[in-house]
């Protein structure tokens, strides 16, 4: 298995341009370690739109952007957002 990371690295091994369908080929079989679990290359690069990519960066925002919810913490949780007025809001939590 690979984290994200690594999988970024694998990317810098191929010459650009590069299609989504050829980079599936090559790597799909890769499994992703996400925090909540697995899942393929394939899968999360078959959650955009083919493409070609010009660099092994552009590859990689993609395989980002398209890994499911498995990758993120806590579903929902933001404390980043601001509380509306009039609200106490969500008790601090230390980790």
């Amino acid at each position: 298995m690979r984290m994200m990371s690594n999988a970024a690295e694998a990317f810098e091994a191929y010459d650009y341009p590069m299609t989504t369908e050829e980079l599936i080929e090559a790597e799909g079989d890769m499994t992703l370690e996400l925090p909540n679990g697995t899942e393929t290359l394939r899968d999360a690069l078959s959650r955009s739109a083919p493409e070609t990519f010009e660099t092994a960066e552009d590859a990689r925002l993609t395989a980002y952007a398209g890994v499911s919810s498995k990758a993120i913490g806590r579903k929902g949780y933001s404390d980043r957002d601001p509380v509306c007025m009039g609200e106490d809001g969500p008790e601090e939590v230390s980790f």
